[in-house]
């Protein structure tokens, strides 16, 4: 995997990335890591392109070989009261809080940056179309963002089974677009999404 060059100690960056913007419930959540420059892992690469099983391989030596890494979300309620896209954004911001080593930069997936201001000062930050892929440190914050989340949804199904979410996560599938339409919105379903917002 390409490691893009920049302007900032590699081991000091942050490499950042969500899971669940596009779902019809749950949270959004996003993920901050930075990779410890002498522990380097084999196999990293955009979560999606992994099996579950072999993302949760990469979870648990993700957790034990980075220098830090954290794990935050945005609820269902603050996708709806904020948007999507803010509700990303915060859940980034708040990842990226959590470390227990302040970066130097962030390098995030995507195409926008989320609030970068900390403190009494401001971190650097650039955002990589394509980064869960091309970067280890985003392709390490995807799989966890990813495996969180996940695990989430499985938690969402055991209180509204009748959804199979342990089956779709959240996203607007067939299966989840037949149970919504079926049992109506439960309350983890973000109502500011246009399918869930036709049935309430």
């Amino acid at each position: 995997m390409q490691q893009l060059q920049a302007d900032f100690p590699p081991d000091l960056v942050a490499g950042v990335d969500e899971a669940g913007r596009g779902p019809l419930a749950g949270p959004v959540v996003a993920a901050a890591v930075i990779l410890h420059p002498e522990r380097p892992i084999a196999g990293l690469r955009d979560s999606k392109k992994l099996t579950a099983a072999r993302r949760e391989a990469l979870e648990a030596v993700i957790r034990s070989q980075a220098l830090c890494w954290s794990v935050a979300w945005s609820e269902r309620a603050e996708i709806d009261a904020l948007n999507i896209l803010a509700a990303t954004m915060l859940a980034m911001r708040r990842a990226i809080l959590g470390l227990s080593v302040m970066p130097r930069a962030v390098q995030v997936d995507g195409n926008r940056l989320p609030d970068l201001r900390f403190r009494d000062g401001r971190i650097d930050g650039v955002a990589i179309v394509g980064g869960d892929n091309r970067v280890e440190s985003i392709s390490a914050a995807s799989i966890l963002a990813k495996t969180a989340r996940d695990r989430t949804m499985v938690a969402v199904h055991a209180r509204y089974p009748d959804y199979e979410f342990a089956r779709h996560k959240g996203y607007g599938t067939e299966l989840h677009r037949a149970r919504l339409l079926e049992h109506g919105p439960c309350p983890e379903h973000r109502r500011s999404f246009a399918p869930v917002r036709a049935l309430t």
